[in-house]
């Protein structure tokens, strides 16, 4: 595809995927406009680049949608000052936006080719304010001996969790933000949560499908 088939497709993808689903913040709508999603896909699956739904990445893995990833973005309205955990990094797309519109984005991947792949992007596209971890994230343990520490004032799980763990929960700022896919296929919902204290405000824009996240402990059944 040339340069002027990309762009035309990306401006589409705009109106026709995001804007007309309700995500209307100009300046958002902007900048996913200018930024070239193709760029940060394998060469074969760039042409998927600005279809509706999920584009396959390598190690079995999938790319947010273009709506899910403008909804976590219009949702935590994000204003430059914060610290950013995301899990589930990818090939570092969403990982670009939330640092384009925050101060600090450290990003957890446990897919080794996709933790590099994320790490190359970032560089090659001019992102310094972000770093990338090959990490499993739902190990405790591993994602401590990782250096990965709080306060987090945001944090986003980029894959579908029935409930999100309590040492991720610990990792938040006492006042943050927390973005994630709660539920069990084939119900998962996009799902926001603003922490004020002891007070979480939820809030959730849709219904979506996405893979489930990976790396949590397997649960033990007794059996008597």
């Amino acid at each position: 595809m040339n340069t002027a088939t990309l762009e035309a497709a990306r401006r589409n993808m705009v109106e026709y995927q995001i804007r007309c689903c309700k995500v209307l913040e100009p300046e958002l709508l902007d900048m996913i406009e200018s930024l070239p999603r193709d760029a940060y896909l394998p060469e074969n699956l760039r042409s998927l680049a600005y279809m509706e739904g999920h584009v396959p990445l390598p190690c079995n893995q999938e790319m947010l949608s273009p709506l899910q990833e403008a909804s976590i973005m219009d949702s935590l309205q994000l204003t430059g000052s914060e610290r950013v955990l995301e899990i589930g990094g990818g090939t570092g797309f969403l990982t670009t936006m939330l640092a384009m519109r925050s101060e600090e984005v450290v990003s957890c991947e446990i897919h080794d080719e996709l933790a590099k792949l994320c790490k190359a992007n970032l560089k090659v596209h001019g992102v310094t304010n972000a770093s990338v971890v090959h990490v499993n994230a739902m190990d405790a343990d591993a994602l401590s001996a990782a250096g990965v520490s709080s306060p987090f004032d945001v944090i986003v799980l980029a894959a579908a969790i029935e409930e999100v763990p309590d040492h991720i929960k610990s990792l938040l700022n006492e006042n943050g933000q927390i973005v994630a896919f709660i539920g069990k296929n084939p119900v998962v919902s996009l799902v926001h949560m603003l922490i004020q204290g002891s007070a979480c405000t939820k809030t959730t824009p849709f219904e979506t499908l996405l893979q489930n996240m990976e790396g949590l402990p397997e649960k033990r059944e007794f059996i008597f």
